[in-house]
């Protein structure tokens, strides 16, 4: 009964009821070391960024995620360096994944505004699971003993990145290291511990474009598509507006599960913040205690080091 039960856990806690394993983001147009350590140093000077999400509002136990990053290039050098952390909170504690990794990117020019650069990501991961949680039941209970405390996984990560003043593109991995939980070397059966919950990889490939529209207004469409094995194909698109270079606002679509608005604004020289709110267009979007997701993110960057800056960065 006991592996009935963490077999359900890991469909529910791995999968996201998707089959999706990494966090979505609905604004990973800002959010871009997240999934591609080539981005780290890309913007020119020291920026660090933080974004909290909250899914499926109203749903008791609903996945929330924060990340954190912090990237700069480095002073004389084609090389950019930078931590990511994110941490993945589902089941009000039940479930709770931390990762911690140090980022570096190599940059070529290969034109006048165009930049191709390369990252790899090293690091790991810390999986907390409180099983005193749950609800417990006469015929399966779970003592601290069942608990898992700060397992360690490493992971590493690739990605590529190419950018000009217009448009960008990359292409990612970013954990390539599959780990297996819920593993027992004493269980007789041993396809039980063999799929109760595995890490598989995640393919993205992102790009964006920025066409000027007039001198006040451009049009910034971007699209994000995530593979997994054995899962559907997630793919993002969105299309915001940049009104004087300061205020943005859109739409998007996830597909076959969502539609989203997105609002920004650039305070000054060094503070973006943004909103977005996604809708679920999936049966459990129909639901009464799923009210749609919400996400934040503020970027800070060191303005003093915008003279570094050749050409305004928009993405």
């Amino acid at each position: 009964m006991k592996y009935s039960t963490l077999l359900l856990l890991s469909l529910i806690f791995s999968i996201e009821l998707s089959a999706q394993q990494d966090a979505q983001y609905t604004q990973y147009m800002y959010n871009t070391v997240s999934v591609n350590p080539a981005y780290a140093g890309s913007r020119g000077l020291m920026s660090i960024t933080g974004l909290y999400r909250n899914q499926w509002l109203g749903l008791d136990g609903a996945p929330e995620s924060q990340t954190l990053n912090v990237h700069t290039p480095l002073k004389r050098s084609k090389f950019g360096v930078g931590l990511s952390l994110i941490n993945d909170r589902i089941g009000n504690g039940v479930n709770q994944q931390t990762w911690l990794d140090g980022v570096v990117s190599y940059t070529v020019q290969t034109s006048y505004e165009g930049k191709l650069s390369f990252g790899l990501k090293v690091g790991g991961s810390l999986l907390n699971i409180d099983f005193s949680r749950l609800n417990q039941y006469q015929d399966v209970e779970f003592t601290a003993a069942d608990n898992i405390e700060n397992k360690f996984s490493p992971n590493i990560g690739a990605g590529i990145y190419y950018h000009d003043r217009n448009y960008y593109v990359g292409l990612s991995v970013p954990n390539i290291l599959q780990t297996e939980f819920f593993a027992d070397s004493n269980n007789s059966n041993t396809d039980v511990s063999s799929f109760v919950s595995k890490s598989r990889i995640n393919y993205y490939l992102i790009g964006g474009y920025v066409w000027e529209i007039d001198y006040n207004w451009k049009f910034k469409p971007a699209f994000l598509t995530k593979v997994t094995a054995g899962a559907p194909l997630q793919l993002d698109l969105s299309a915001n507006f940049m009104f004087d270079d300061t205020f943005t606002m859109g739409l998007g679509y996830r597909l076959d599960s969502a539609i989203t608005a997105l609002v920004g604004w650039q305070l000054n020289r060094s503070l973006n913040i943004g909103l977005a709110y996604d809708r679920e267009i999936t049966r459990l979007g129909g639901t009464a205690f799923n009210s749609g997701s919400f996400e934040f993110f503020l970027r800070y960057e060191l303005s003093r080091n915008y003279s570094r800056v050749q050409t305004p960065r928009f993405f």
